[in-house]
This record gives structure tokens, sequence and C-alpha cells, in this order.
């Protein structure tokens, strides 16, 4: 058992938005391992950063990671940072992987880069670049098909990454 299909892609890029339309359209579920991580530690993923730093963090993310990707045949979304973890990207490599990539005035427009953003507490449009300087070529290296959001709607950014797949909606 595995997902049809896995999004990555930085916080705010909208896989939470468009994970569901995605699964709505092929007929499977929707699953986001960080719903799974909130649910599994009664708490946010910010309170986790506040209370035991980012390396607790993404052990707990590992985990929910490679238990979701044995475990749903749907479409999953993964946190942001996720792709950080070098036995994620092997898992990954077996997976169809969309990214869904933005730039930071895309980022600022839709997530105002700051509120309950733990790794943008400081100078968000900076720190987010930085962000994505290091991790946007770990994005590239596990994904299968790049579909740009910037100025797409949910709806268009779903068809994109249908067609670049060539899936068949259900």
């Amino acid at each position: 058992m595995s997902p049809r299909l896995v999004l990555v892609g930085p916080m705010g890029v909208g896989k939470s938005t468009v994970g569901p339309l995605l699964a709505e359209r092929l007929g499977v579920g929707y699953r986001d391992t960080d719903d799974d991580i909130v649910a599994a530690e009664n708490r946010t993923i910010a309170d986790i950063f506040v209370d035991e730093g980012e390396a607790a963090f993404r052990a707990v993310e590992k985990r929910a990671v490679r238990s979701a990707l044995t475990g749903h045949e749907g479409v999953l979304a993964l946190g942001g940072g996720a792709i950080l973890d070098e036995d994620t990207r092997a898992l990954l490599a077996a997976q169809r992987v969309v990214y869904l990539s933005m730039g930071v005035e895309e980022a600022a427009r839709r997530t105002g880069l700051g509120a309950a953003r733990p790794l943008l507490a400081v100078n968000p449009r900076k720190q987010w670049r930085e962000l994505m300087e290091a991790r946007r070529h770990l994005y590239e290296e596990v994904a299968t098909v790049v579909v740009p959001t910037d100025g797409r709607t949910p709806e268009e950014i779903a068809d994109a990454a249908l067609n670049a797949l060539e899936l068949k909606e259900a």
C-alpha cells in the first residue's frame, strides 16, 4: 500500500488546500502528516518546536511520514521540512511526488510570513528565502513533477498536477 501521489513544498504553498481537491478528483482519501502529528502529540507543531526543539519535532515527523507512506493509498501531504530527512527522501523515490513551488512574494501574500510559523519568527521574508535556498534542491530531488503555484487558484494547481502526472480523474 502506498499513496497515489505525495505533495511536498514549503509551508503555506497550499498542500492542505490542493490535496483534498486532488483526492476528490481521484476518488481517494486525503491525509496530511502535520495533522497526524498534531493528533498523535495532542498539541500544535509550534508547541512541539517551542517545548522540545526542532530536532525532536523532526524525529516525530519522520515516524509520521514513514507510517503514512506505508499506510495510506490516497493523496498525502507532507510538512514543509519533511524532505530534510535522508531516509524520507529515499522512501519518496518510489512515489509519485508533486513539488508545489512558489516565490517569496506569493508566500508573503498567502501566509503573511509569520503567524504560527516557528521557523519564520524573526525576519519572515529573509528567513523564508534562506529556508527555500536550503530546501529547494531537496524538493526538486524528490519530485516527479514541479507545479508552480504563483498566481494560480487551487483548482488550476490541481489541474496542473493531474495533467503533469497524466492521472485521470475518478
